[in-house]
């Protein structure tokens, strides 16, 4: 799949799933906008990315703070005519029980997961819409999907980045805005090295597959979604889970 002369913005395309998406957009020709708040591990996706000569920009943004959002959605609308791919993947969470969740750790968790994407969306679809096409591909969880202990406020802003999805995709089809959702399952990912071993061993144990996923095999399903072959494909969700979740 090429992606010549398209201009594309992965929001967390500093580490994990957003960085093997950035680099695989890259690789398929497209101008790649990588957002996060991370500036030293930005520039060095950006460097990495120019030994291969792949068109790789750095944007920084907090996705915690709707004021932070709109001005970094300004300036790279003043820089671009457009954003013909938007993927909405940065996540963040912490592993405890939901009784246990301070009000601010909660705040903390919605804004990232949730908040972040609506207000980034917002604030790019008119451009979408102006040129009559586009496609949103946001990353999910399958703990927004079928829930996950330890986890429950995290599958509740995941949930409602799903229900976003498929409301969102119903809204924007008149102009030929494609909104799809991806949802992975345990991915071998800084955050999931975070996590205890034993948690980790379960879930290794609990994969019909036997292993995590590769950040690759997510960027995978997101090129598909953004890409012309999923042109009459919209306000679906995929489930990357190596056979984790088979329903729900």
């Amino acid at each position: 799949m090429r992606f010549d002369d398209k201009i594309a913005l992965v929001t967390g395309g500093a580490s994990g799933i957003g960085k093997a998406t950035v680099m695989e957009f890259a690789r398929c020709g497209a101008t790649v906008i990588c957002a996060d708040i991370d500036e030293k591990k930005g520039a060095e996706v950006v460097a990495e990315a120019k030994q291969s000569n792949f068109a790789v920009e750095y944007l920084p943004i907090n996705l915690a703070e709707s004021a932070s959002i709109r001005r970094s959605a300004a300036a790279i609308l003043a820089q671009h005519p457009r954003i013909d791919i938007l993927v909405n993947a940065a996540g963040w969470n912490d592993l405890q029980l939901f009784v246990d969740n301070p009000p601010d750790y909660m705040d903390r968790v919605i804004a990232i997961n949730l908040n972040g994407t609506l207000h980034l969306t917002q604030a790019l679809l008119p451009a979408m819409i102006a040129a009559g096409k586009g496609k949103i591909v946001n990353i999910s969880s399958d703990a927004g999907r079928v829930g996950s202990s330890g986890e429950t406020t995290y599958a509740a802003a995941k949930g409602g980045v799903i229900a976003f999805t498929k409301s969102l995709a119903r809204e924007v089809a008149r102009y030929s805005i494609n909104v799809n959702c991806v949802c992975p399952g345990p991915t071998d990912t800084p955050m999931l090295q975070s996590r205890p071993e034993n948690l980790r061993a379960a879930f290794l144990k609990a994969i019909p597959f036997r292993r995590f996923a590769r950040p690759q095999e997510i960027a995978d399903a997101v090129v598909f979604f953004a890409s012309s072959r999923s042109d009459y494909v919209t306000g679906q969700v995929l489930s990357v889970s190596g056979g984790l979740t088979f329903a729900g």
